[in-house]
């Protein structure tokens, strides 16, 4: 599903990662943990495509993404790739359900199609009478459930999830991490996870311990 060899990034003098090798397997859940500084977020952002590194190869579902630039790499981010951040970035003037539809609309994807895509989503993730509610008129629980299915609309090969716990109290904190084992249940979905949270870490199928700049564990 996913595989990174050699992975480097340097900002100026900072040396953020060393050399990091991973690999994740389909329907596999994997977090990452670490003390802040470890390179946690920067190497979940690149092995997202959300920023380049600056050696060191990248492979999703047998693509070779490392190489891939402007329009096509936006094209495959958006086919393949679905993301969960700590902050649930939804759009305040659109409903939960439009919301969750964007990124189906922005891949050219049919509207109505979409749609009902986006409808099974809201029944999985037990949100159907919330569909043309505003983020405003939503929990922070919601929200971040919301945000957990506008990264699912694509039907991504794997979904990288930064801190997604963060911003959540306890209880809300534990749903979602039952969700993610629910989703990857009945969807066989491929979670990577950046946490601090211990609880979200040992329920994972491995543990990956940064330090420095290298995976230690």
């Amino acid at each position: 599903m996913l595989s990174a060899t050699g992975i480097k990034k340097q900002y100026g003098d900072l040396t953020i990662l060393k050399g990091v090798d991973i690999s994740v397997a389909k329907a596999e859940v994997v977090s990452i943990v670490g003390a802040s500084g470890a390179g946690k977020s920067t190497l979940l952002h690149i092995l997202g495509t959300l920023d380049q590194p600056d050696s060191g190869s990248i492979s999703i579902n047998n693509t070779e993404v490392t190489g891939l630039q402007g329009n096509a790499l936006a094209r495959f981010r958006n086919e393949h790739i679905g993301f969960v951040f700590q902050f649930h970035h939804l759009l305040p003037e659109f409903t939960a359900l439009e919301n969750i539809c964007i990124p189906g609309w922005i891949g050219n994807s049919n509207k109505k199609a979409v749609e009902e895509r986006a409808l099974e989503l809201l029944r999985l993730l037990d949100l159907t009478d919330r569909k043309d509610h505003k983020p405003s008129q939503l929990s922070g629980g919601e929200q971040q459930r919301i945000a957990v299915a506008r990264s699912l609309i694509n039907q991504p090969a794997i979904v990288f999830a930064d801190e997604p716990t963060g911003n959540l109290d306890s209880q809300h904190a534990q749903e979602l991490h039952e969700l993610f084992f629910e989703l990857r249940r009945q969807l066989g979905q491929t979670f990577l996870i950046v946490t601090h949270n211990e609880s979200l870490a040992n329920l994972s199928d491995r543990k990956l311990v940064m330090k420095d700049g290298v995976i230690i564990s």
